[in-house]
């Protein structure tokens, strides 16, 4: 490959502006619209369960106050209270008491989100759904399951409800300035790389230092093409 330095590299980007502004153009516009008319917005609702001192503890001491014990049992918890949401079972029980049209238990499994809140006892619930009332329906109704669940598996009770999930009318998914910014980028480089390609493929000899490095041969001297000048003088004596 043929070593271009700064000016000649410059030049050849100049020469060739038109081309590249409208790689870019086409680009911006393939952007906006496959932002605008091409992603399916998607919405995401959150509900945030707390760890608590379980009924059973306050039973049986007789004291309400929450113990180191009982911390941390509720931090070990947090994983397995995070797998058991997302198990088969409590997901089918969710769609069966929700009876919505169109979602189906591989719909919500692949749409769910369970994380514990750094260094707390806090679970926080993200359903994502193209509509944004069966996404905050979905989180509710997976928080309820799952308490009456963990009175099954653990007679006890230590989940409180923190935060019930609402309807969000802002898609989490949608965002035209990043679309359009990363299709823009992307037009930028197609550009660079079409004026290089284009560049290296061009064989034609448009100056001298073209003859020196076709022909190996040093250029002694030019001919100006007066003939051109000449008949411009007279056309215009002419007129």
């Amino acid at each position: 490959m043929e070593e271009l330095d700064l000016k000649e590299l410059f030049t050849i980007f100049w020469y060739k502006k038109l081309q590249i502004l409208l790689i870019i153009l086409i680009s911006v516009i393939a952007g906006i619209v496959y932002s605008y008319f091409f992603v399916v917005p998607k919405y995401k609702s959150s509900t945030k369960l707390v760890l608590v001192q379980s009924s059973s503890t306050v039973e049986n001491n007789g004291n309400s106050a929450i113990t180191q014990t009982d911390l941390t049992l509720n931090s070990k918890l947090v994983s397995t209270y995070s797998v058991i949401m997302e198990s088969d079972s409590l997901v089918r029980q969710v769609v069966q008491e929700l009876d919505i049209e169109g979602i189906s238990e591989g719909n919500i499994k692949n749409n769910i989100s369970v994380q514990s809140v750094k260094d707390t006892d806090v679970i926080e619930i993200t359903v994502q759904n193209k509509n944004p009332n069966y996404a905050a329906q979905i989180a509710n109704k997976i928080a309820e399951v799952f308490s009456e669940k963990i009175v099954e598996i653990y007679n006890i009770s230590n989940i409180y409800i923190l935060d019930r999930a609402e309807p969000d009318s802002v898609p989490s998914n949608v965002n035209h300035v990043k679309d359009i910014t990363i299709f823009a980028f992307l037009g930028i480089v197609v550009s660079v790389i079409f004026v290089l390609v284009s560049n290296m493929l061009d064989t034609t000899i448009k100056t001298e230092e073209d003859i020196e490095k076709c022909s190996g041969l040093l250029v002694l001297s030019s001919i100006p093409n007066y003939g051109t000048e000449l008949n411009k003088r007279r056309g215009g004596r002419g007129a």
